[in-house]
C-alpha cells in the first residue's frame, strides 16, 4: 500500500533487506543475486524446472547419440526411449478415455441425486440400455417373491412372468389407495374391455408370484400359477407377448428369477376357466397325441 504514502507528497520509505536474509541467484539476469522471500518463490520454482527438464533432455540426447553410434557399427541395439521433455499429446484415446470418465461421473451423481443413472430421463433406447447396465439381481424362492406383493408399505412391487421378475412400484394404480387397490382375489371380475383395464387385472393379481399362466388364457382366479403346459398355440404366443412386454417397458426392469418345485409331468393339467376354451383345448391334446402315436410307428416301421 506504498502508493497511500505517496498521497501525502513525501517519498515512501524504500525497502531495505535484512543483512542475514538468504540470497540465491537471479533467474533472469546473470551475476545478480536476490532475495529469496515468497514474492519470488514462484520464479525461483520455475527455474529449477527448467534446469531439471534442460538435464533431463541432456541426458537423453547423450543416449541417442550412444544408440546411433551403435546402429553405425551394427551392434544391436533396443528401441528409443522417449524423451522425457517431450510434450504428450492427448489424442483421440486420451480424448475417449476423458469422455468415459466424465459419462460415468455424470450417471454416478444421477445415481446419488436422483435415484436414476440418467436423471430419470426416459427414450426409446432406455429398456435396450437398462438391459445391457450391470444391476443387483437376485434369486427369488416362491415364499420371499410373495412378500413383495406391493401390501407392505415400503417394499417395491415385484411381478412374475415365466420365472423372470420384475419390479412395478412404479404402476402407481395397483398400490394401496390406488384405483384398482380396492379388488381382492376374490372378487367378481367384471368385463374388462380394453388392454389398459385387462393390464390392470394382471398387475393385480399377479404381484408378488409367477403366475404366468394366466397372461396367455386370461383365467385371473384359476390359472395363478406357472404351469404353462397345455396352452395352444394362440395363449402361448399370449405369454411371450407380455414377457417381452415387461422386458422392453421403460417404468419396470427386472430385478432377478424366481426359483420353482419342478412341476410333475403326471400331475392334471390346469382346467380352462372357459368350458368352450377346455374342450377346444382336450381336443388339440388329443390331436398331438395321436399325431406323436403315428410318428412313433412310422419310425418303426422305417427301422
Amino acid at each position: 500500500m506504498s502508493w497511500l504514502a505517496g498521497l501525502t507528497g513525501q517519498e515512501p520509505p524504500r525497502y531495505v533487506p535484512p543483512p542475514d536474509e538468504l540470497k540465491v541467484k537471479d533467474p533472469s539476469i546473470p551475476d545478480r543475486m536476490v532475495s529469496n522471500k515468497t514474492a519470488n518463490q514462484p520464479f525461483l520454482a520455475h527455474k529449477e524446472y527448467r534446469d531439471r527438464q534442460e538435464r533431463l533432455h541432456n541426458e537423453w540426447l547423450e543416449k541417442k547419440k550412444i544408440r546411433d553410434a551403435k546402429i553405425a557399427k551394427g551392434e544391436p541395439v533396443g528401441p528409443l526411449e522417449r524423451d522425457p521433455t517431450e510434450p504428450r499429446e492427448v489424442g483421440i484415446l486420451g480424448l475417449l478415455k476423458f469422455i468415459l470418465y466424465v459419462t460415468i461421473f455424470i450417471a454416478l451423481a444421477g445415481k446419488f441425486v436422483t435415484g436414476s443413472y440418467t436423471w430419470e430421463y426416459e427414450t426409446r433406447l432406455m429398456p435396450t440400455l437398462k438391459s445391457l447396465w450391470p444391476t443387483d439381481q437376485r434369486l427369488f424362492s416362491e415364499n420371499a417373491l410373495a412378500e413383495f406383493n406391493g401390501e407392505v408399505p415400503g417394499r417395491p412391487t415385484y411381478l412374475a412372468i415365466d420365472g423372470d421378475v420384475y419390479d412395478v412400484s412404479k404402476g402407481k394404480a395397483y398400490q394401496p389407495g390406488g384405483s384398482y387397490h380396492f379388488m381382492s382375489v376374490s372378487s367378481s371380475l367384471p368385463a374388462v374391455d380394453s388392454a389398459d383395464h385387462r393390464w390392470c387385472f394382471f398387475c393385480y393379481f399377479r404381484a408378488g408370484r409367477d403366475a404366468a399362466r394366466a397372461f396367455g388364457t386370461g383365467c385371473f382366479q384359476t390359472h395363478r400359477t406357472h404351469d404353462l403346459r397345455g396352452l395352444s398355440d394362440k395363449e402361448y404366443e399370449g405369454v411371450q407377448h407380455w414377457k417381452k412386454f415387461f422386458a422392453d417397458h421403460k417404468d419396470y426392469y427386472k430385478v432377478g428369477r424366481v426359483s420353482h418345485p419342478p412341476i410333475d409331468p403326471s400331475s392334471p393339467i390346469p382346467e380352462h376357466c372357459d368350458a368352450k376354451k377346455q374342450a377346444q383345448a382336450e381336443q388339440e391334446a388329443a390331436k398331438r397325441k395321436a399325431a406323436q402315436r403315428e410318428s412313433a410307428q412310422k419310425s418303426k416301421v422305417d427301422l
